[in-house]
């Protein structure tokens, strides 16, 4: 009988020892779980715990883990989180909620709607209060939300983080493009010397390559049974009465034959032709080819000599891809070469060809220039410097005041009292030390050119904690 009471206690003592393990692991008895863990002895009174007041502002682990949640949530195991109240807030004042409404006012009327955590915690207050390290929490006033992205700072952080401003006007953006370049002679003042009909070439003047010519000196004499001809029959016109007249006759088919005007002027006096015929150069310049030379057989288009004017030269200059749309025709160009340091000469862009070679992926402008003295020679390397941009006013910012992120382009405008509003803004041309703004601002705009990079991190933070405390956590 002893032996049955013996067991019978022992089995009672077991179950409930393991259920108030189970009350005390499971959260449903805390004083049970806090006598188990080392909690007070029998017979001492226990104090109930004050019972939370306030409302819920966050939501922790019901381990005591360090993990939270600002919306209801379950463990993994299905157990709920702990809502933890307002007065539960480790807090180093004392909170008074203001008298009657949760509404609150600045300084300046603005209406206060709420109070968020000042280390970015997704908890809001509807009433002023201290976080667990004795950080005020952040006003949120009526209309923030809508410009979450405003950037508030005080006077004096202003002058310690060097923020400057400075006001968008209206001026010519330029910039000069330095591109390489190469000397060509001008194609309209190459002439070609040839023949319009057979004939044999008597004597060759002493004129070579490279020889500078002027214009009337002789190049050859040479004689055509054809022009004779037409010779003979102008002679003849003019010995039965005809009246010189360039424009009709003989003398007309004299001219379509190529005889230059001197000689047609000493038929019309003399009344008769000579055997040969002297051809003058037509133009000043250089020998650029001789194809001629004495007692050749010269047939009606053959090419004799080639004659450049040097007096006026071209640049053709290569520009890349991405420049071309900033060098416009008429533009002002600077042309330097190795030769000649120290000089530079100075022209315009006649010409930008109408397309992009397919190897180097630049477009070919072409500059003309003035030569007088012959100091630039064809084939000469260039070193040309372009001012490109629009030659009309318009409204710039300096460089500094662009923050470029690769997927938006945007300033920040000085709204007055500490506030700054980033705005989108899109680029025109980019000068040495202004952009063209298309769109986004205007003129007279107070824009930030130092420590907008400052701006833009605070700026980026603001509308992450307005974003997450509207979404998760917003009373």
């Amino acid at each position: 009988m002893k032996t049955s009471k013996f067991l019978l206690l022992i089995c009672s003592l077991a179950i409930a020892g393991a259920g108030g393990y189970a009350a005390g692991t499971r959260g449903l008895a805390p004083e049970l779980s806090a006598f188990l863990s080392g909690g007070p002895a029998l017979g001492e009174t226990v104090t109930p715990r004050p019972v939370p007041t306030g409302e819920v502002i966050y939501y922790q682990h019901p381990d005591g883990m360090p993990e939270y949640s600002a919306a209801p949530k379950s463990t993994a195991d299905g157990r709920p989180f702990r809502a933890v109240r307002q007065s539960e807030d480790v807090t180093f004042e004392p909170v008074k909620p203001p008298a009657g409404t949760s509404e609150a006012a600045s300084a300046d009327g603005r209406k206060i709607l709420y109070y968020r955590n000042p280390m970015g915690l997704p908890d809001t207050s509807k009433v002023p209060k201290k976080d667990s390290m004795g950080m005020d929490y952040i006003p949120v006033y009526e209309g923030d939300e809508a410009d979450s992205s405003v950037v508030k700072v005080s006077l004096g952080k202003l002058q310690r983080t060097g923020v400057k401003t400075a006001t968008a006007e209206r001026a010519v953006v330029a910039r000069a493009v330095r591109v390489p370049g190469s000397i060509v002679f001008d194609e309209r003042l190459v002439r070609v010397v040839s023949m319009r009909a057979d004939s044999f070439i008597e004597e060759v003047a002493n004129v070579t390559t490279g020889d500078r010519v002027e214009k009337g000196d002789r190049l050859f004499q040479f004689y055509s049974k054809e022009i004779a001809r037409a010779g003979a029959e102008y002679a003849t016109e003019l010995g039965s009465g005809g009246k010189p007249n360039l424009n009709v006759g003989g003398a007309l088919q004299l001219r379509n034959l190529g005889v230059p005007e001197e000689t047609i002027s000493a038929i019309t006096r003399n009344r008769t032709v000579p055997r040969s015929i002297p051809y003058l150069s037509p133009t000043d310049g250089v020998v650029l080819e001789r194809r001629t030379t004495t007692g050749m057989m010269a047939e009606a288009g053959d090419v004799l000599f080639r004659i450049a004017d040097t007096s006026r030269i071209w640049v053709i200059a290569d520009v890349p891809e991405y420049d071309a749309a900033s060098v416009r025709k008429g533009a002002r160009a600077s042309v330097a070469v190795r030769n000649l340091p120290g000089r530079t000469f100075e022209g315009v862009i006649d010409l930008i060809y109408p397309e992009v070679q397919m190897q180097t992926r630049t477009a070919k402008v072409r500059i003309e220039l003035p030569n007088p003295d012959g100091l630039l020679l064809a084939n000469m390397y260039a070193e040309v410097e372009i001012e490109s941009g629009g030659a009309d006013p318009v409204v710039a910012v300096p460089n500094s005041a662009i923050i470029d992120t690769g997927d938006r382009q945007l300033v920040f405008i000085d709204k007055g009292e500490g506030r700054f509003e980033p705005r989108d803004v899109s680029l025109g041309v980019r000068g040495e030390d202004k952009t063209e703004i298309t769109k986004g601002i205007d003129a007279g705009d107070r824009i930030v050119v130092s420590a907008n990079f400052l701006l833009d991190a605070e700026s980026n933070l603001n509308a992450a904690l307005n974003a997450l405390g509207t979404s998760e956590a917003r009373p």
